[in-house]
Formats: structure tokens, C-alpha cells, sequence
């Protein structure tokens, strides 16, 4: 199927609020259509082609890098956002490969070292405009990606790069008025996002014997549910190792079949007519029922309390923390040592030396630190 039999398939089976290729505003910089593929199409292509997204394999998610091979990074949690747009989308006819290359590209920013590394960097930017791995996305799809001698970033078209704002308050793309949400597809990968990574953190966790299944049970109701459907399904199952990770797997599902049901209900409530009747409905579009929402923001406070403030997850991240920081004063200290394409990006030296840092892997922080003498060889 070509790319216009694809654009007049998405006009006639889309919901009415769905973003359409065919009607996508374009990219910044012009180019010839694909034959084949939509416009949407082409960004995903491009992402997963990109350097910063390979590079996000050796990113920590929240166990640092090198803790074990079974662990996420920050490229699987980016492989699995995907996975649950792309179900939601084809679920509730929505733009999938919009949805796609948001949900794939959402976390190109990440700087090494998960949230921890951001927090560093954001505290070493405070005088020069801070750092956010969400605008660091936008930046490396705008600019910090080179892949043509015509212009910078990916060129992605704007659909796609207004969907990397999909925390922020939205806008209309044509009038550049202001909207009171992201676009529908935007809305979807927010969720999927923290679907995904509420999801793969419980199930790392408990492998990891950080988290203890039985008293979460007791203290979580959702994750309650979770273990009452893995025992149903699995009546006859003595592997307690084997039901937590079905129970994980459960955890998935039911936040999953939320989603689907309070947003089917929403968007037939509402029947908004257009992308713009989405962007300014009364709510967004795509969200949780009321009861679920307040489980998952439960789930959400357990995570911190019991998982990411542990001494057993954040000494391996303070170790590698303390040694970003050493890395970024000794490169503010002769901002040259930064390679010359940072600089000619960015609008300080301290730009140029964040931008370097924040594309490292974590495994790059610490050769990059042996070649400098902050660590021994």
C-alpha cells in the first residue's frame, strides 16, 4: 500500500480526533514525500535510526547500567512505552505511528544515570536556563541530531516534535494559539509512559529482591488485583518467582484495560469532531477512571518510598552521579574540550559542555573520566 492509499485508509477508519498524516503542517525543512510511507512513518523510521536513540541502550532507567544484564535501560523502558501506545492506539483508532515516534523518541534527552544524572545537570545549569530531559529531547530532535548537510536535528515533522511537549499545556499548531492540552496522541504516550515504567520497575524490583511481594499485597491494592488474577489464571502454579512476574504482567494488563475503558468513555462523552476539539475539551481525552487513578498514584508514592530512595539502588547512583558532577567541572574549566559541534549549537559554553554530558552513556562518563584523570586507569 502506497502513502496515499495509507492517508485515505486513516481519513475514513481514524476517530475524528486523531491526528492525520495527510494533513500533518509538514516539516520545517521541506522535503519530497515518501512513496511509501507516511509522513508519521518516516519520523519513527528515523528515530530508531538515530544515534542518540542507540546510544540510550547504555542508559540507566533505575538501576545503573552495569548492575545486571536482565535490568531496563532506558532504551527497553522506550521500547516498551511503545508497545503500550501502539496497543492503546490501534485500540481507540488513533494515529499509530504518530504515536510511535512520540513514545520511541520521548526520552532521547535522558542524560546518563537516569533522573539522578538530571537533577546533577540541572543544578550545574541553575545560571544558564537549567536542564530538563524532556526539553533536551526537543533539542536533540531539533538540533544536536545531524543526519543531512541540509539542516539540523531530524526534521521531524511538527506533529511529531509538538508531541515531545506532551507534559506541557498544548497548542494549536496551525494558529499557534494556545490549547488546554497536548495533542490526542501526545496524551496517549503520557500515560503509556508511566504505564510502562510503573509496570517494569516492580517487576526489576522484585527481582532484584528490593521490593517484597507479599507486603506490597497487603499495602497495594492494585497490586492486590495483580496477584488475585495471576493466582486465578494459575491455579495450580508452586512457583512463587514465576506468580509475582505473572502478577507483574497482570499489574500491566489491568492499568492497561483502565485506560482503554475511561478514555473510550471519555471520547464518547465528549465526541469531539476534530484534533482542535480534543486539544480543548473539557479534559484530556485519554486517562484513568477516578478509583484507578488514585490506585496508581499509590503505587507511584510505594516506588519511592520502598524502591528508588533504597541505599541498595542509590549507591551505585551516587557513585556515578559524584562522578558526572567531577565531569562537568572539569569540562566548564575549558569548555574546548567539549567537541567544536556542541559549541556551534549552543548559546553558552556551559550549553555546549551540558549538551556533550547529557548524550553520554553511562559507560562513556566513566572512560571519558578515565581519559581526563578523574578516575584511575
Amino acid at each position: 500500500m502506497d502513502r496515499l492509499a495509507k492517508e485515505e485508509r486513516e481519513r475514513a477508519k481514524l476517530h475524528p480526533a486523531a491526528t492525520l498524516s495527510g494533513d500533518s503542517l509538514g516539516r520545517e525543512f521541506e522535503e519530497q514525500p515518501d512513496s511509501w510511507r507516511t509522513r508519521f512513518e518516516r519520523d519513527r523510521d528515523r528515530i530508531v535510526h538515530c544515534s542518540a536513540f542507540r546510544r540510550l541502550m547504555y542508559k540507566t532507567q533505575v538501576f545503573v547500567n552495569h548492575v545486571g544484564d536482565n535490568l531496563r535501560t532506558r532504551m527497553t523502558h522506550s521500547l516498551e512505552v511503545h508497545q503500550v501506545s501502539r496497543s492503546l492506539a490501534s485500540a481507540l483508532d488513533l494515529n499509530e505511528p504518530l504515536c510511535e515516534a512520540i513514545a520511541l523518541s520521548h526520552d532521547l534527552g535522558h542524560p546518563p544515570y537516569g533522573h539522578a544524572g538530571e537533577q546533577i545537570l540541572d543544578r550545574k545549569m541553575e545560571s544558564a536556563g537549567g536542564f530538563s530531559h524532556n526539553k533536551q529531547s526537543q533539542r536533540v530532535v531539533e538540533v544536536l541530531e545531524r543526519r543531512s548537510p541540509d539542516y539540523r536535528g531530524l526534521n521531524l515533522t511538527m506533529e511529531a516534535r509538538d508531541g515531545l511537549r506532551k507534559h506541557e499545556e498544548g497548542r494549536n499548531l496551525k494558529t499557534g494559539e494556545r490549547a488546554r492540552f497536548p495533542s490526542i496522541e501526545a496524551q496517549l504516550v503520557d500515560l503509556a509512559d508511566s504505564t510502562a515504567y510503573h509496570y517494569h520497575d516492580v517487576d526489576d524490583g522484585i527481582r532484584e529482591k528490593i521490593l517484597d511481594p507479599t507486603a506490597m499485597a497487603k499495602d497495594l491494592p492494585i497490586w492486590g488485583m495483580a496477584c488475585e488474577e495471576a493466582k486465578r489464571r494459575h491455579p495450580g502454579n508452586k512457583d512463587d518467582q514465576l506468580l509475582w512476574r505473572r502478577a507483574a504482567n497482570e499489574l500491566l494488563s489491568l492499568t492497561i484495560q483502565d485506560l482503554l475503558q475511561e478514555s473510550r468513555r471519555r471520547l464518547e462523552e465528549s465526541s469531539p469532531a476534530s484534533p482542535e476539539e480534543a486539544r480543548n475539551a473539557d479534559q484530556r481525552m485519554i486517562g484513568h477512571s477516578p478509583e484507578f487513578r488514585a490506585m496508581v498514584a499509590d503505587l507511584h508514592k510505594y516506588l519511592y518510598k520502598h524502591m528508588y530512595f533504597r541505599e541498595e539502588v542509590n549507591w551505585h547512583v551516587r557513585r556515578a552521579t559524584d562522578l558526572l558532577e567531577h565531569l562537568f567541572d572539569a569540562l566548564a574549566a575549558d569548555p574546548s574540550l567539549a567537541p567544536a559541534r556542541f559549541h556551534e549549537t549552543a548559546d553558552s559554553p556551559q550549553r555546549a559542555v551540558c549538551d556533550y554530558l547529557a548524550g553520554m552513556t553511562d559507560r562513556y562518563v566513566e572512560r571519558k573520566s578515565r581519559e581526563m584523570g578523574l578516575l584511575p586507569g
